[in-house]
């Protein structure tokens, strides 16, 4: 059963990750002008992410911030009025069509539309000091979105995130593909909503010291 939805799920990735692309290439010219115009620096924002059982990858995405921000004041963090966040990158962020590069992704293997969201290769600290807890949410693919990105998506801490990966995998052997559509859905009223867009202080905080401790 399993086998069959997994298939089940990569074929449903591959097909609407084919046609997403397709269907965004001319939002993707338009997005790449609007970038340049915007602020000097690349049109696409490549990091280096955890996968499917810790091995790292680049995630692609549409860079929303100034050039080299991730060496700036704030590091990896996304906070609410990051004065690293360009006017185009505010747009592309609120409305999450920064993400969209991720089709690549997804085509390419690295990615699913759903599952455990990928952290950057040394937010969570050292690799080999991993919980079991933790080790666990990398069984799967990571996704563009998942059941942590609808429960409170950059507002919970990475310990609550743990969990709620933890349990869509869990999910996922019960229904397959159906509960992926369930979170698809519920990220699209996410996103018109504009919820949870922004870390809070208090979980930054926390992720700072587990990266000074132990990254």
């Amino acid at each position: 059963m399993q086998i069959f939805n997994f298939f089940i799920k990569r074929t449903f990735d591959l097909f609407f990750g084919i046609l997403g692309l397709v269907f965004f290439l001319p939002l993707f010219i338009l997005i790449g002008i609007a970038i340049k115009f915007d602020s000097d620096g690349q049109i696409f924002f490549k990091q280096l992410r955890l996968g499917k059982g810790k091995r790292p990858y680049n995630i692609y995405k549409f860079r929303s911030m100034v050039a080299n921000a991730e060496n700036m004041k704030g590091g990896i963090f996304n906070t609410e009025n990051d004065s690293r966040v360009t006017k185009v990158g505010n747009f592309l962020r609120v409305t999450s069509l920064d993400e969209v590069p991720q089709f690549i992704n997804i085509i390419k293997g690295d990615m699913s539309f759903v599952g455990p969201r990928p952290p950057v290769t040394y937010e969570l600290g050292d690799l080999d000091k991993f919980t079991s807890e933790f080790n666990d949410r990398f069984r799967m693919k990571p996704g563009i979105t998942g059941l942590a990105q609808v429960s409170g998506r950059n507002e919970l801490s990475w310990n609550e995130k743990v969990v709620y990966d933890n349990q869509y995998i869990e999910l996922f052997k019960k229904w397959g593909i159906l509960i992926d559509i369930k979170l698809i859905l519920l990220t699209l009223v996410k996103v018109i909503k504009n919820e949870g867009s922004y870390e809070i202080a208090e979980n930054i905080e926390k992720d700072r010291q587990r990266i000074d401790k132990e990254g």
